[in-house]
């Protein structure tokens, strides 16, 4: 994904840091307005995670600090539960006035119990997915209370929430408990996605149950097994962006995808690798992979390595041949299962290579075929493996033209 730094203002004029995540070389096809936990930036890797599972699947996501918290401008000490709400309406209407109105909204801890709130006004908004999301915001209230601080002359008191440290007034416990929320959950009138964790220590599995039982259909819910209140885990983080990718699309009206009949010399294929580790997102002809190398490397083993993808075109490429020859000659041919294997070996050891000095690249092919054929077939469809595209590409001479592209801005 692509991420662009922004800035808007909220009811007060004070101006908050926000990220917008756009789809790798495509327009979104829709926008969602994400809403953290307010002792969580729009930084948390949680976050960034189901944000770029929502991009792969050509949904833009807005994420912000609310206003004093990480790159926001403002006073946390000064805000409630009441004025984070209008943080969130105020990123609704600036997606709406410079770029589209969302369609999906996502809150994560308080921040579910936020857009729960919100979205009665968003009414762009066609789902909801809440994340470790409390009932209600009475839940923090008494946790809050349970603090050993004593009250500074002002009447702030520090406390620590999650891990994080920060300063609130008397008036945030008031706001919370005055703020109902089984209301606006019974009339949400929109798709609702509750996720959560029977494991949660922060805000119990029962909350879950509550917002289940007020809310109507359509509802569904998904265990989080195992996972921890900030899913600090990152396959809890993506699988909930890839459930919430799948689900918000059965309410987005999109355009049925077009048929792709571009000739190959109009292939194109993106890659993108993020500032963190070697997970590569791959948008090849429109279809979202991702790529990534195995933890003894130093990877996360999220996804094939680029040699994978290499010998996955090389097999795909000769069973396809294969298959294509066959057709064409009425052949009784069923199956086509091409086994592949990479390695660096030493070139003394090749008996082929015109090389002899070092090491060269040596692929294994074991071609497994089923099918009434005789021999002479089989043989024959050998043959004609060779003759794939890419295999004949691998064996030609290949020069790669690199040229630096300047950022747009």
């Amino acid at each position: 994904m692509s991420s662009i730094k922004l800035t808007f203002p909220n009811a007060d004029g004070v101006q908050l840091a926000a990220r917008l995540d756009l789809p790798l070389d495509e327009p979104p096809i829709a926008y969602a307005l994400f809403a953290h936990c307010f002792t969580c930036t729009m930084n948390l890797k949680a976050v960034a995670n189901i944000s770029r599972a929502l991009t792969a699947e050509g949904i833009a996501v807005l994420r912000f600090d609310f206003t004093g918290l990480g790159e926001s401008e403002g006073e946390f000490a000064d805000t409630n539960f009441s004025s984070n709400v209008q943080d969130l309406i105020a990123a609704a209407r600036f997606l709406d006035e410079n770029y589209d109105a969302p369609k999906v909204l996502i809150g994560h801890s308080l921040g579910g119990a936020a857009v729960l709130q919100a979205a009665a006004a968003i009414p762009s908004s066609l789902a909801v997915a809440t994340i470790a999301a409390p009932c209600s915001p009475e839940h923090l209230a008494r946790l809050l209370r349970e603090t050993d601080q004593e009250p500074a002359p002002d009447g702030t008191v520090r406390i620590t929430l999650g891990g994080q440290t920060f300063t609130i007034k008397q008036q945030f416990l008031d706001d919370l408990d005055e703020t109902r929320m089984q209301e606006s959950i019974r009339t949400l009138r929109k798709a609702l996605l509750i996720f959560h964790s029977p494991i949660d220590q922060v805000v119990g599995v029962e909350h879950a149950a509550r917002i289940f039982q007020a809310a109507k259909h359509p509802k569904s819910f998904i265990s989080l097994d195992r996972a921890d209140h900030l899913l600090s885990d990152q396959r809890d983080s993506r699988y909930v962006g890839l459930m919430i990718a799948a689900w918000a699309r059965k309410y987005i009206d999109t355009p049925r995808p077009t048929a792709r009949l571009k000739p190959l010399s109009e292939q194109h294929v993106v890659a993108q690798t993020g500032a963190e580790g070697f997970v590569t997102e791959v948008v090849a002809n429109g279809t979202h992979l991702l790529a990534d190398e195995p933890v003894a490397y130093g990877g996360t083993d999220l996804g094939p390595t680029p040699y994978d993808y290499l010998l996955s075109g090389l097999g795909a490429c000769t069973s396809m041949t294969m298959r294509m020859y066959a057709d064409r000659k009425g052949w009784p041919l069923k199956t086509i299962t091409v086994h592949l294997r990479h390695q660096k070996i030493h070139a003394r050891d090749c008996e082929e290579c015109e090389t002899r000095q070092g090491k060269v690249d040596q692929i294994e092919r074991e071609i497994e075929i089923t099918g009434p054929l005789d021999d002479e077939q089989r043989a024959r469809l050998i043959e004609i493996a060779d003759r794939c595209p890419v295999h004949r590409t691998l064996h030609s001479e290949i020069h790669v033209k690199t040229s630096l592209k300047q950022p747009e801005m």
